[in-house]
């Protein structure tokens, strides 16, 4: 993922409960779509759908094996959403840090008075 456009996209296709399941079954093994509808309470066609969006915004890649698509993981993609969320939890409870030190120094002040 080259941009915080494509990250975002990214985030935004993952929104969706079916495409999280399917990323999940990915991250264990490369499949081919009907693999993927056969453990998946959702059709064919339906998996074919949000394979295509997932791999528009980069998350998943595919490659051809013979008559049929295998898609696995883009782990550069989900290594950046990892990077993203780790930068947002990291600025977070920083910050709350902080403000959990002023509040318990503003007690010891008071009482201190």
């Amino acid at each position: 993922m080259k941009t915080n456009g494509d990250q975002e996209l990214a985030w935004t296709v993952l929104g969706d409960g079916s495409r999280r399941e399917i990323l999940a079954l990915l991250t264990r093994d490369p499949l081919a779509v009907g693999e993927i509808a056969d453990r998946l309470p959702i059709s064919r066609p339906a998996v074919s759908q949000h394979l295509k969006v997932l791999k528009d915004a980069g998350v998943v890649a595919d490659q051809q094996h013979g008559t049929r698509r295998v898609y696995s993981v883009n782990a550069a993609a989900l290594s950046a959403l990892r990077d993203q969320l780790e930068t947002f939890w990291s600025r977070t409870l920083d910050g709350f840090a902080e403000t959990a030190t002023q509040s318990i120094n503003a007690e010891q002040d008071e009482t201190n008075d």
